[in-house]
């Protein structure tokens, strides 16, 4: 299958000032915001507890408690100097819920220069172990992957259409197989033929700061390194770099693992990424799982 492009936006902007608004300052999110922080951003989102949203304000950023019992109150004057607005809030079994509760108002919004839109590789469903890219069939084959296709065409629909960012499986600092091993719970299971995408948190935030500097709005991006490869070696590299004997090989098809463990089985793809390298101009720091479980294990992680 031919890699996915688009033509480059003639439009693009320095990134020497602005305001960065995320619907949800988890993992990711908070990685690009600490970027744009140290840059001399303002900062600000949402949170889900008053532990984290302290946190948070000791970081330098204005957070507001958010779930679908606690609207942002006063949004549109919130996100009045705001540049940029990014959404990292998963769907719930009822939705996508910032365009449930907030969309309407993020749509009457007229001077915003980026949204960007978290999504997952998920919502191609399982292709077999081929490849894909941005142009492939969205066949979504569960329901989270269904939940995650229906906010991508909310994002999509608005009148400043979201950038959509399709995030392959995400570790980084004190979140990677290197955790998994020190913390007893990794396991190799095996399914024949199955490879899975993954992506470096840092890669994620460079990803999104390459489209807010060229944006293009409704553009979907593939954001993962160059290697899809089965868990099991993954887990065998980790346990390299730390000197410990791998856990045995567990067979897919016997292998004792809970109903959501299993259903990460369920698809089977290769996920390309030419489009953030050819239209943004994007380099990954982290092209395979290799380089970057030894960078995290060098720097003590």
């Amino acid at each position: 299958m031919p890699a996915a492009t688009t033509a480059v936006t003639a439009r693009q902007r320095t990134l020497e000032t602005g305001h960065l608004f995320c619907f949800g300052l988890g993992y990711s999110a908070l990685t690009l915001a600490d970027r744009l922080l140290a840059r001399g951003w303002r900062v600000s989102g949402t949170c889900r507890g008053t532990q984290k949203q302290q946190a948070l304000k000791a970081r330098g950023i204005d957070a507001y408690i958010f779930d679908r019992a606690h609207p942002v109150a006063d949004l549109g004057a919130k996100l009045s100097g705001v540049t940029d607005l990014l959404a990292s809030v998963p769907p719930d079994d009822a939705g996508d819920p910032v365009i449930d509760i907030h969309g309407a108002e993020i749509a009457q919004i007229r001077h915003l220069h980026w949204i960007g839109y978290l999504s997952t590789t998920g919502v191609y469903g399982d292709c077999d172990g081929a490849w894909v890219d941005e142009t492939s069939a969205l066949q979504p084959s569960g329901t989270r992957g269904l939940k995650r296709l229906k906010a991508e065409q909310a994002w999509a629909a608005l009148p400043n259409p979201a950038h959509l960012f399709r995030l392959a499986g995400i570790y980084g600092p004190r979140s990677s197989a290197l955790d998994t091993v020190r913390e007893g719970r990794a396991r190799r299971v095996v399914k024949a033929g199955q490879v899975f995408s993954r992506i470096h948190v840092a890669d994620i935030a460079s990803v999104l700061i390459a489209s807010m500097a060229r944006p293009n709005p409704g553009t979907a991006y593939n954001v993962c390194d160059d290697d899809p490869a089965p868990p099991a070696d993954v887990i065998t590299y980790a346990c390299e770099l730390l000197g410990v004997t791998p856990p045995p090989v567990m067979d897919y098809a016997t292998a004792d693992l809970s109903p959501m463990a299993r259903s990460f089985y369920d698809d089977n793809k290769r996920v390309r990424n030419d489009r953030i390298k050819q239209e943004l101009g994007f380099s990954l720091a982290f092209p395979d799982y290799r380089i970057g479980l030894r960078t995290l294990f060098d720097a003590g992680f």
